[in-house]
């Protein structure tokens, strides 16, 4: 993953199922864009997205982060950087393991998608053609270690998220993702409320080469500084971007 993080300090998260603002184009100022969203995301509308946003700001990094495989396709793929795959440490098997699963038998199973032809099958087996086109795939998939804190969220009903970590289970977690799982990004999501910098400063004690994001009620200068003096590497704004993208641009550092 050659993302440079160290120049990262700014992510926008935009909704494929929220109509872009009227000044969409203040998006190029973000320092990377998180294409992604709980409710009523599908493939069509986050092709949609990404191509507005190769537009606006065809210099700025964008991922793709799904919760289900059916809003990925080959297009998606092409017009993205990377692949970013939730795991939520407090959500339910079907959203740490079970979906991680169902996507790379999916990937599997049908190469043809991939490929953009049909390749036969073997069985469950992929002709060496699937297998090529499987491991460019894999240069693009990140996995995030993430814990959604904000239990009435549509984030936190989608990832079966019943309980909110206490700080110590948010740094347990951070620890986990650097040295057990070895995702190269720990996020922490408050989901439209902001959770101030306590699970930051824990997350970020035990964290030296994965890149920590926060999300959730960024909308000020103030807010901004406090999440990264806390430890972040990035904050990520996503509904003020929607809402008022004046008010987003002074979430922006140095704006």
């Amino acid at each position: 993953m050659d993302i440079p993080w160290t120049d990262i300090r700014h992510v926008t998260k935009v909704d494929p199922a929220k109509p872009l603002p009227d000044d969409a184009g203040v998006i190029a100022d973000t320092d990377l864009v998180i294409v992604g969203g709980s409710d009523d995301v599908t493939e069509a509308n986050t092709l949609a997205t990404i191509q507005s946003i190769l537009r606006l700001a065809p210099d700025v990094p964008i991922f793709q982060e799904p919760y289900s495989a059916e809003q990925v396709s080959t297009d998606t793929l092409d017009a993205i950087d990377y692949l970013s795959v939730p795991a939520v440490y407090n959500g339910d098997r079907n959203n740490f393991v079970g979906k991680h699963l169902d996507l790379f038998a999916e990937i599997a199973r049908k190469p043809d998608e991939l490929t953009g032809s049909s390749v036969p099958l073997v069985g469950d087996l992929i002709t060496s053609k699937g297998v090529d086109a499987v491991e460019r795939l894999a240069t693009k998939l990140v996995g995030e270690g993430y814990v959604v804190q904000h239990v009435d969220s549509a984030a936190a009903d989608v990832s079966g998220v019943e309980t909110a970590y206490t700080s110590e289970q948010v740094a347990g977690a951070a620890l986990a993702t650097e040295m057990f799982y070895d995702f190269p990004i720990f996020y922490v999501e408050y989901s439209g409320t902001y959770g101030g910098p306590e699970d930051v400063k824990a997350a970020a004690r035990y964290l030296d080469e994965t890149a920590l994001l926060y999300g959730g009620g960024i909308d000020s200068a103030a807010k901004t500084t406090e999440i990264l003096e806390a430890g972040a590497d990035a904050v990520v704004v996503g509904d003020c971007y929607h809402d008022d993208p004046a008010l987003y641009q002074r979430t922006i550092p140095g704006w």
